[in-house]
């Protein structure tokens, strides 16, 4: 059986994990390690079945906990070379397996693929998992513009975790200043719920199941808007559609 766990995600943290059989792949690690223990204990989640832990980037809401966790469970890091580059000088005593952008690397019983993304960071990467028993993940946030890449990478998914960060209204009638304003909402920055419903168009298919809707702001999107705006997209598929909660854990979402 593959299933995914979402521990939580939005701006103040984002951490995943796809298991597969005895094997744990966590995917980021954005709050403490105590934090992301606790949240793993309340969904059943053996983290000591931890084989590794892929980060997307450097940005601190994805890699808060993932010194000590990596330190504490004795695994390697698993991403690229230049965001390993940003995050080394912390992590002295950590392995680091580099991702192979627009290619593959198998690690335990998972290969995991990689592809950058326009985000503001060293070299920030969505990646799809695909667990032994052939079921696929595919992970895509912190994106200012979905690539023809990352629509590639995507496609065929039996499960997606989707950013959805913020309604375009509500970002532009905020109290942010016009500057944060044009970096959420520019090409280094955020996907909205109009794109996020318009790459979901584009990757749907007979074979998906489930789809998260992850990284929401807190200050500029709401659950109820985020599924407003992608909802029609699944409207003629069996999908499931989730919204990822910032403060506690989705239960677990089985793939077969």
């Amino acid at each position: 059986m593959t299933s995914l766990f979402v521990l939580g995600s939005g701006s103040l943290g984002n951490a995943l994990a796809v298991v597969a059989g005895e094997e744990v792949l966590l995917i980021d690690a954005g709050f403490s390690a105590r934090e992301i223990a606790r949240r793993a204990e309340r969904v059943g989640l053996d983290l000591r079945r931890t084989i590794g832990l892929v980060i997307t980037h450097e940005h601190g809401d994805h890699t808060a906990g993932a010194a000590r966790l990596a330190a504490t469970l004795d695994i390697p890091i698993l991403t690229a070379r230049g965001t390993w580059d940003r995050l080394r000088p912390r992590m002295p005593k950590v392995t680091c397996i580099p991702l192979a952008l627009m290619g593959g690397v198998r690690h335990g019983g998972f290969q995991i693929e990689a592809c950058p993304t326009s985000h503001d960071a060293a070299e920030p990467v969505a990646i799809s998992v695909r667990s032994a028993h052939g079921h696929r993940v595919g992970i895509a946030y912190d994106l200012g513009r979905p690539t023809a890449g990352v629509r590639f990478l995507l496609k065929e998914s039996d499960a997606l975790v989707l950013e959805a960060n913020h309604d375009e209204v509500l970002l532009r009638t905020s109290d942010y200043p016009a500057v944060v304003q044009e970096r959420i909402a520019g090409s280094g920055g955020h996907l909205s719920n109009r794109a996020a419903a318009e790459l979901l168009a584009e990757v749907v298919h007979p074979g998906l199941r489930a789809v998260v809707l992850a990284h929401l702001s807190e200050r500029c999107n709401s659950a109820e808007h985020a599924r407003a705006e992608v909802a029609p997209v699944l409207a003629r598929h069996p999908v499931a559609l989730h919204v990822a909660p910032q403060h506690e854990p989705m239960a677990p979402i089985d793939l077969g």
